[in-house]
């Protein structure tokens, strides 16, 4: 496998990254792949936000995996920056290969240069496989999450 390049998202990598997002039960759901005008609106809000880094990897010009990374500033654990990771995704024909453990990594280390305190994350109860990859980077099932659709 070639160089992998781990680099802010672009609008052209937009359909690559939703088609990741759809390629499981639970996005399949919820994403619309075919209707790519909510995701690009959505992106340029990203864009204009500096606590936003959606990122992609990118391996032999091919998107192969992405995450979205928030730095959230905070007054509760004396004034603690946080960052949260959202939509990990990797392509199906790299999963296994390491890919996953390195975005995470690079989400780590990004925080550590943004002087975040605490990174958090997320995952529907149904991922256990997930949940598996998580607790072997370190992270640990500490809080009970709770979501409302508005």
């Amino acid at each position: 496998m070639g160089d992998l390049d781990i680099r802010p998202a672009t609008a052209e990598d937009i359909p690559a990254v939703v088609a990741m997002l759809a390629d499981d039960p639970l996005g399949a759901q919820r994403e619309s792949p075919d209707d790519l005008g909510p995701y690009l609106a959505a992106f340029e809000r990203l864009t204009t936000d500096p606590n936003q880094r959606l990122m992609v990897a990118v391996r032999d010009d091919r998107v192969v995996g992405t995450l979205q990374l928030t730095i959230v500033p905070g007054l509760s654990r004396r004034g603690a920056t946080r960052s949260i990771i959202e939509g990990v995704r990797i392509h199906g024909a790299e999963r296994g290969s390491g890919l996953g453990t390195q975005l995470i990594e690079w989400a780590i280390d990004e925080s550590r240069r943004q002087d975040c305190n605490l990174v958090q994350l997320t995952s529907d109860k149904t991922r256990t496989d997930a949940h598996r990859f998580y607790e072997r980077l370190g992270f640990t099932a500490s809080h009970t999450g709770f979501k409302l659709q508005p």
